[in-house]
């Protein structure tokens, strides 16, 4: 290891020495500080200006993205033609512009990663990975990348009877990286295609789509490692190990996996639902592997278990019909007019707009209560999902005023006392004032 190390100094003090502490490279090297010095100044305020241009002028979105995206890599393209009027003045001095050759072909790379890296839809990574290939680019073209690479092949890692190198590691996860990358955008457009098929049911397009993101996730973490070297049969012990931490400390959790796959084949439950599980009642928002996310009206947000969805019991109010019947019931005086009332129970649902006229509202007498006579008016709405809530006070209100407005009186509690004949009732009447 010693060896190594002192062998890659050597060799850098040797580069140095033959590639930059020259008086021709040192001129070279000041050119690229010049040049960008002077791109920077240059473009700062005229980047400004052709945005502004761009947006103000070209109202095709096709055109002005393109545009942009040029802008935005002008000022590379400013700084390779300052490389390139640098390196002729040092052609016309019979010096070979190597340095001003080299930053001309790194400026390029990038413009050309760039544009690769901007179909990535995440930024973040998409610079980490612009940042890695330039580098690979530059100390290619200044001659280390190969030195660099046998100095990591040298620095071997041993776990177990498997032997990584340290190159071997930063390969892979660099391949991981867009391999994972790769297959998100690969994803998304399948994604795209399926929410399209307008024959598919919300709950097998879901369905369709996690097992798509699964199978390339999958594939792109086995290409990765594979590319590195690594065996893939010696995933079976992996496997099995796998299977036994899945039989004891991830049960719950595998068996959540299984019912959210159940729950999106038998379409008992589906995006868009209106549902109630004990206490929770709301919009089924979105399904996920482990869990069900449930919107109320409250605006929170319930993260249920697949699994409580399908042991436990659900009430889907939009199974296969939308139109659900809500039961108000109201309670009127012993002696009011029931047959009036009846009436007026239809007609507080005609200014309701939830409320469908087919089916029809419905009044029924239920029966004889201690203190009213209980009746109750029955009412369909097709939107669930806006509460019941809401609809319920806006007919109780209409009950309420009409019921005022002819007579209906509504009851109270009463009690009637009865004193056997015989008894004798005695009243005593304490003083607590004291006598003076």
């Amino acid at each position: 290891m010693q060896e190594k190390i002192e062998f890659a100094i050597k060799f850098l003090s040797d580069w140095l020495h033959s590639t930059v502490l020259t008086g021709a490279m040192l001129a070279q090297w000041g050119c690229v500080f010049g040049a960008y010095l002077l791109t920077v100044l240059l473009w700062r305020g005229l980047e400004r200006r052709l945005f502004a241009w761009v947006d103000d002028t070209i109202k095709n979105d096709l055109g002005r993205s393109l545009l942009r995206a040029l802008v935005d890599v002008g000022n590379v393209a400013l700084f390779i033609v300052l490389m390139q009027v640098c390196a002729a003045i040092f052609w016309s001095m019979d010096l070979t512009p190597r340095v001003l050759d080299a930053a001309s072909d790194l400026a390029v790379a990038w413009i050309i990663i760039r544009f690769l890296t901007s179909m990535m839809p995440n930024h973040t990574l998409a610079r980490g990975v612009a940042v890695i290939v330039w580098t690979v680019a530059a100390l290619s073209i200044f001659g280390l990348l190969s030195p660099i690479t046998g100095f990591l092949e040298g620095l071997r890692i041993t776990v177990g009877e498997t032997s990584f190198t340290a190159f071997g590691v930063i390969k892979g996860m660099a391949l991981a990286a867009l391999f994972l990358q790769a297959a998100v955008i690969v994803a998304q457009f399948a994604t795209n295609r399926i929410n399209a098929i307008s024959g598919l049911s919300p709950s097998v397009q879901v369905l369709m789509t996690k097992a798509v993101k699964t199978g390339l996730y999958t594939a792109a973490i086995l290409f990765a490692m594979s590319s590195v070297g690594i065996d893939l049969t010696s995933l079976a012990i992996f496997s099995s190990a796998l299977g036994v931490g899945i039989g004891f400390g991830l049960k719950t959790i595998f068996s959540n996996y299984v019912a959210g796959i159940l729950l999106l084949m038998d379409k008992s439950i589906k995006p868009g639902d209106t549902i109630e599980v004990g206490t929770v009642f709301g919009v089924v928002s979105e399904m996920h592997g482990r869990y069900a996310s449930i919107l109320t009206r409250d605006g929170m947000e319930y993260l249920i278990p697949n699994e409580l969805l399908i042991s436990g019991e659900v009430i889907n109010w939009t199974h296969k019909d939308k139109n659900v019947r809500i039961k108000i019931p109201v309670g009127i005086a012993y002696d009011s007019d029931v047959e009036k009332a009846l009436e007026l129970l239809i007609t507080a649902c005609t200014g309701v707009k939830r409320a469908l006229r087919n089916p029809a509202p419905a009044s029924r007498l239920i029966g004889f209560g201690d203190n009213s006579v209980d009746l109750q008016l029955r009412i369909w709405i097709s939107d669930a999902e806006s509460g019941v809530a809401n609809v319920r006070s806006e007919v109780l209100l209409n009950i309420w005023n009409l019921f005022h407005e002819h007579g209906i009186e509504f009851p109270f509690p009463q009690r009637d006392l009865f004193l056997k004949s015989g008894s004798e009732l005695s009243v005593t009447l304490e003083n607590n004032e004291k006598s003076k």
